[in-house]
């Protein structure tokens, strides 16, 4: 009987031993002590700041009306510009087909000077506050990204290639005095000096000469008479009463004769020579103060004279407020 019994309790055992392996096993993590922890590399990113460039605010081009009796020669005088740019601003490929009523472009599309160079400024549109050629996302996380002192060993262990990896050489850089290492920056470049902020600061008057001897026959009226009419003999010199290019020269102008104008360089300033007996200058010609444009003479008009004008940005201006005292 105890014989029985004994081989009832060790086969209940057995089935109790085999329930136990069978049962669900523990899922605590599996720490490996050997394995070493690996630091996130930092690496520096690109950060650009996009600020909106301005729209500058355009005046309307300026325009003039054709009146009865009017020819493109007056209406560039009138507006202190040359007849063949009148012509090229307006598609006229004729200088004499102009119609009455028809709206006239008298000044340049570029009024404003300026158009914008093709320089970026900090008051333009990007501007980058910090740089680094490495992509983050084609950089292996490793030890090699920590940041080290500079030398020539550190450098080259850095620039080893991993397989598959970009090497992170942006992040080695040379310590400052006193200072902590820091990342390099790109310098900002300076600004181009446009040519209309250049020409804003040349000279805008002109030393003026009288442009011949002679007596004063009569003085600036706005409304009867727009310069100076000047006494002297047939084919007396006239002279260039200040630097610049002959911006016309001709007869098409009514009540002129033989007229030279010249466009004084950076300067809002034309000059015009009337009633001359032959010009000795052509139209582009650049001319010096003092230069010989002319003989005096009675073309248009029943008195030998010079009549001279000063026009500011095409307004006839009195020449005695710029001519010397004599």
């Amino acid at each position: 009987m105890m014989t029985k019994n004994f081989y009832t309790y060790v086969l209940f055992v057995a089935i109790a031993t085999l329930v136990g392996c069978a049962s669900t096993p523990n899922k605590a993590p599996v720490v490996d002590r050997n394995q070493r922890e690996t630091p996130a590399v930092t690496v520096p990113s690109t950060q650009v700041d996009v600020k909106p460039i301005p729209k500058p605010t355009l005046e309307p081009q300026a325009t003039y009306v054709v009146k009865r009796g009017d020819t493109l020669y007056r209406i560039g005088l009138d507006h202190g510009q040359s007849h063949n740019d009148l012509a090229l601003w307006n598609n006229l490929k004729n200088v004499d087909d102009i119609k009455v009523g028809q709206v006239l472009k008298v000044s340049p599309p570029d009024a404003l000077g300026g158009a914008q160079t093709g320089a970026v400024t900090n008051g333009g549109a990007v501007e980058i506050k910090s740089i680094s050629a490495v992509n983050p996302a084609t950089n292996k996380s490793s030890p090699r990204g920590d940041k080290k002192l500079y030398s020539e060993a550190n450098l080259a262990e850095l620039q080893k290639p991993d397989a598959g990896a970009t090497p992170i050489a942006a992040v080695v850089s040379k310590p400052e005095a006193g200072t902590a290492t820091k990342a390099a920056e790109k310098p900002v470049e300076k600004p181009v000096v446009s040519a209309a902020s250049t020409a804003a600061t040349e000279q805008e008057t002109v030393d003026w000469i009288w442009p011949t001897e002679g007596k004063v026959l009569a003085t600036f009226d706005e409304a009867k008479n727009k310069g100076i009419d000047i006494a002297g003999k047939p084919g007396q010199d006239i002279f260039a009463a200040g630097p610049g290019k002959v911006m016309y020269e001709g007869s098409g102008i009514r009540g002129y004769g033989n007229l030279v104008i010249i466009k004084h360089t950076n300067t809002p300033f034309l000059s015009a020579y009337a009633h001359n007996k032959v010009n000795l200058v052509k139209e582009g010609q650049t001319i010096v103060k003092g230069q010989k444009i002319a003989e005096m003479g009675n073309s248009d008009t029943e008195v030998t004279k010079l009549h001279f004008e000063i026009r500011q940005q095409g307004k006839p201006v009195d020449p005695a407020k710029f001519l010397p005292s004599r």
